[in-house]
């Protein structure tokens, strides 16, 4: 699948189940935060051999999976950034 259609389809996910979401910038960081440490496991999990239930958590379709809600959350936060300040120029 194209990613860009892989988070356009994550982001929408997103909103379904949490609405919109207009959070203060360090709580964005938190919400990113913990999804690039879920891409990080994945990738990790990938190359290093920490037994079979962790090695669960790697792999391409794992690592694929965390890189686009890496993205999709941070297109959301952007969303809200332009709704709080006001940037609609793009």
């Amino acid at each position: 699948m194209n990613p860009w259609v892989s988070v356009a389809k994550e982001r929408q996910r997103q909103e379904e189940k949490w609405g919109q979401q207009d959070h203060e910038p360090m709580m964005w960081m938190g919400i990113l935060g913990e999804e690039f440490g879920e891409l990080c496991q994945a990738v990790n999990e990938t190359h290093f051999d920490n037994g079979p239930e962790a090695r669960k958590k790697g792999g391409y379709e794992n690592m694929r999976e965390e890189a686009v809600q890496v993205a999709a959350v941070a297109i959301s936060f952007i969303e809200a950034l332009d709704r709080r300040y006001g940037r609609d120029d793009e």
